[in-house]
């Protein structure tokens, strides 16, 4: 197994959730697995949603859509089963700002003069350390198109609006990486059930003072938010789960295998 990592990072992103109903469009506070997945799919020259539903319409007497293998977007068919970690590379809290515009087509509104306001939150600034198990041919063909440079469609984050930047490109073999059992710092976001927060060292009952102890405070801080992990078969809505991403002690909760890579613990989901 190989694992690629890249940096991924813009001026601004918009990854809308779609449980609102108002014209402020609000995002999610990081890029998801299903976002991600997308955006490799533009690399790759995959079809999304609307090439979907397009097809969905011309089968649409069909009494069984399953008969023509038709259930997910091309992209996320291909891909959903890539291994992913996503590492913010802050504390995971983006600074987000609300964007207003004019929707002015004539039939964005029925108000008088066909001008609809839209409002929309961006993330300004965004950066994550991307990384991903290079496992099988898809995951190569992604691998080898990343490291050369190549897509088939712009990548973006989330909206066309915003371009994204792919930059220190690594391909990290078997003998670069580390597979740990146990680790008391994830350095990315992990799912809510794989580990929990230890509020103390139970191992650490001395009061003895170490000289060679970085005795520094280091302030803690914890993200977390309920992101889309996968989409439904039936409905291809999301899937939600609640991620967290914290400098905190952790304590392992399930039998997962913990990556280090350079200077960062990883997990994969």
């Amino acid at each position: 197994m190989k694992i690629l990592k890249f940096t991924l990072s813009g001026r601004n992103a918009f990854f809308k959730k779609p449980d609102v109903n108002s014209i402020l469009y609000y995002s999610y506070g990081n890029i998801h697995k299903v976002a991600l997945l997308g955006l490799f799919g533009a690399i790759l020259g995959y079809d999304g949603y609307n090439k979907m539903k397009f097809h969905n319409q011309n089968i649409k007497n069909k009494k069984n859509k399953k008969e023509e293998g038709i259930i997910y977007p091309e992209f996320y068919d291909k891909l959903k089963d890539i291994k992913i970690s996503i590492s913010p590379n802050n504390e995971g809290y983006f600074e987000k700002k609300v964007q207003v515009f004019n929707n002015s087509v004539g039939y964005a509104s029925k108000e008088q003069g066909g001008n609809l306001i839209i409002k929309e939150q961006w993330l300004e600034y965004p950066s994550w350390d991307i990384y991903f198990q290079v496992c099988d041919e898809v995951s190569e063909s992604l691998a080898n198109s990343i490291l050369n440079r190549k897509t088939i469609y712009i990548p973006y984050l989330g909206k066309n609006d915003h371009i994204a930047n792919m930059e220190n490109i690594k391909l990290f073999k078997e003998s670069d990486i580390e597979i740990l059992k146990n680790c008391s710092n994830i350095d990315c976001l992990f799912k809510e059930n794989m580990f929990v927060i230890n509020n103390y060292d139970e191992d650490d009952e001395s009061d003895e003072y170490d000289e060679d102890y970085d005795y520094t405070y280091v302030p803690k801080f914890k993200y977390q938010e309920r992101l889309p992990i996968a989409l439904e078969s039936q409905t291809n809505l999301y899937i939600m789960q609640k991620f967290i991403f914290t400098n905190m002690n952790l304590k392992k909760t399930e039998d997962i295998d913990i990556f280090k890579i350079e200077n960062k613990n990883i997990v994969f989901y």
